[in-house]
């Protein structure tokens, strides 16, 4: 009996070894977790049944224990890592052949060549659907989504509004607006331009010229070029016949500089047609009004100069919230929400079952997941360009080592002392 005792010891101290080495192998491994040996004693008795003179069997392995205590972040130079300070688990989406669900704290996540979010073994990082704004649509791990990184930012968007704020100096001369000529500068007082885009996405420079007419008015021409160069001149719907029989529009201001009224209002052009076979119906509205407009003694001074068109766009970069929000930049200034990181987290994260490459599955000791957003709940914060290190301490690691080599080492010495009392017995005449 004492034989099998100690081989039981020796079965212990060799599965903490195991135990300890691969947490030591591990230590380098983002997201890992350590584990820990757990053993019991083996249900001891005797031939009488009396516990004053039972004797234990050994020991055996009850559990091995994984440790899902946090590991210390480390940052780096992608954005695509991530990692999840406080509870929580990224849930991946291992492909479209299988539909169970994995969960890692490992965030070293990078791109397939469809543009899916990946982890290292090809698995998709899910998220929930949100709107344009970033708010989520749906919060139930069945409603998540892989996430793909789009490369174009959609079909362009004509330029049909331009908020326009100037100030117009009330010390320039009056002119004659049937005198005006773009390429002369002396039949206008200032000039400003900007890019707008047609239904192609194909940009166009407008130039807005300004002509004082009087004491406290003014007027506006503008013009762009078509698709051969040409100048084509950009008529006001209702507006004044001037130069060359263009419509132009009118301001007036008070004695105090404000801006007051347009003639006609709103100032809307006609129908442009550019030439290149973009949509030749569209107009464009300028709007001076709650944009700063003035007429001081001050120069001529560009307060706001926007538009709302833009062309396709080419992805430049991503950013990632400490909330998990996820948004795309483009090279048209566009930025596009693509989803929220949903995280999980479990009543008994150690009943988790490993499945390597960092990722565990959900089993009924661990319970069925619970599915929520970044710094909602118990769930931790997203950290992006940073990874979360293993949590295994490789001091402590090492001093388990050599406990556990003297554990076999004694339990050897066992068998040992009981073989010398065997051959003993075994030569007794």
């Amino acid at each position: 009996m004492s034989f099998n005792t100690a081989l039981s010891g020796l079965n212990a101290a060799q599965a903490e070894l195991n135990v300890t080495s691969n947490n030591i192998a591990n230590v380098g491994t983002t997201g890992f977790k350590g584990s820990r040996a757990e053993f019991a004693d083996i249900f001891a008795t005797s031939s009488f049944g009396s516990s004053s003179t039972a004797i234990g069997n050994g020991t055996l392995l009850a559990n091995v224990a994984q440790q899902f205590g946090q590991g210390n972040l480390e940052f780096t130079s992608n954005t695509l890592d991530l990692a999840v300070s406080g509870q929580g688990f990224f849930i991946l989406s291992p492909g479209e052949s299988n539909s169970n669900n994995l969960f890692t704290r490992n965030g070293e996540f990078g791109v397939d060549s469809n543009g899916f979010v990946v982890n290292n073994a090809g698995a998709r990082l899910q998220v929930f659907p949100v709107n344009s704004d970033g708010t989520v649509t749906a919060t139930s791990i069945s409603s998540t989504i892989p996430l793909q990184l789009p490369q174009t930012a959609g079909v362009p968007t004509v330029t049909s509004l331009v908020d326009i704020g100037v100030n117009l100096p009330a010390s320039a001369a009056v002119l004659d607006p049937n005198n005006f000529d773009p390429n002369q500068p002396s039949t206008f007082t200032q000039s400003t331009s900007l890019t707008v885009f047609d239904s192609l996405g194909e940009s166009h420079v407008v130039t807005a010229y300004y002509v004082k007419t009087g004491a406290n008015s003014w007027g506006a021409y503008y013009n762009t070029t078509d698709d051969a160069g040409a100048t084509l001149n950009l008529d006001i719907a209702g507006g004044t016949a001037g130069a060359g029989g263009q419509l132009y529009h009118s301001m007036v201001f008070d004695n105090s500089g404000t801006f007051t009224s347009s003639t006609p209002d709103p100032i809307t052009t006609t129908a442009i047609d550019f030439g290149n076979g973009s949509d030749g119906t569209g107009t464009i509205n300028f709007n001076y009004a709650g944009n700063g407009t003035t007429q001081f003694s001050s120069p001529f001074t560009v307060n706001v100069l926007e538009q709302n068109g833009f062309p396709i766009g080419r992805l430049t970069g991503v950013e990632i919230s400490d909330t998990g929000v996820i948004r795309a930049n483009f090279s048209n200034g566009q930025s596009t929400a693509l989803g929220k990181i949903a995280l999980a987290r479990f009543q008994n994260a150690q009943g988790l079952a490993q499945k390597g490459n960092n990722s565990w599955e959900d089993t009924t000791a661990s319970g069925t997941p619970l599915v929520g957003e970044a710094v909602t709940s118990s769930f931790g914060q997203i950290r992006s360009g940073a990874v979360e290190v293993s949590n295994v301490d490789l001091t402590a690691e090492l001093v388990n080592l050599i406990a556990a080599q003297r554990n076999f080492q004694a339990n050897a010495k066992s068998i040992e002392t009981e073989n010398t009392v065997t051959q003993a017995i075994i030569n007794i005449r």
